[in-house]
């Protein structure tokens, strides 16, 4: 996965570094306006529920904060479960979209998952843009129910 200390250099602007604790607050802000529009376009959104549901997980060592030049770009946060990785959260500020930043963290994210012969999994909610840059990045579709989709993309596959 990635470490502390690895930076990722994207056309020479872009980093990825661990969070800290007290990264949480404005992590959970950022979460907050990247679900808005979906969760309004699925009747759910409650800024103070997607705030505390973020900060109850929140893990500094799962969590990497996306920097462009010194401007927060976004974040993702993978868990290493046994049997595979959980793209947890992946959001780029909207400001910054459009400029390959979560294909780049997509990309990396595979190369560490054929590392250690692990699939990587998450869920999108179903009324989210994402789906469409989740398959475009070669997820597939596992299951769904009222609210959310699963993916999966597996090394060698």
């Amino acid at each position: 996965m990635f470490t502390t200390a690895e930076q990722i250099m994207f056309k020479g602007i872009l980093r990825v570094e661990t969070a800290n604790n007290t990264d949480a607050e404005q992590l959970a802000q950022i979460r907050v306006e990247a679900m808005r529009p979906s969760l309004q376009a699925a009747s759910r959104f409650d800024p103070e529920r997607a705030r505390n549901r973020f900060l109850s997980s929140f893990q500094p060592l799962d969590t990497k904060i996306i920097y462009v030049e010194e401007k927060i770009a976004g974040f993702f946060v993978v868990r290493k479960k046994t049997d595979h990785l959980y793209l947890d959260h992946l959001y780029v500020i909207a400001s910054f979209q459009g400029r390959g930043i979560g294909r780049r963290i997509i990309h990396d994210l595979k190369r560490e998952a054929t590392i250690v012969s692990l699939p990587i999994r998450l869920s999108a909610l179903n009324t989210s843009p994402s789906n469409k840059f989740y398959k475009s990045c070669e997820f597939e579709f596992v299951s769904a129910d009222q609210l959310d989709t699963l993916y999966q993309w597996t090394p060698g596959q």
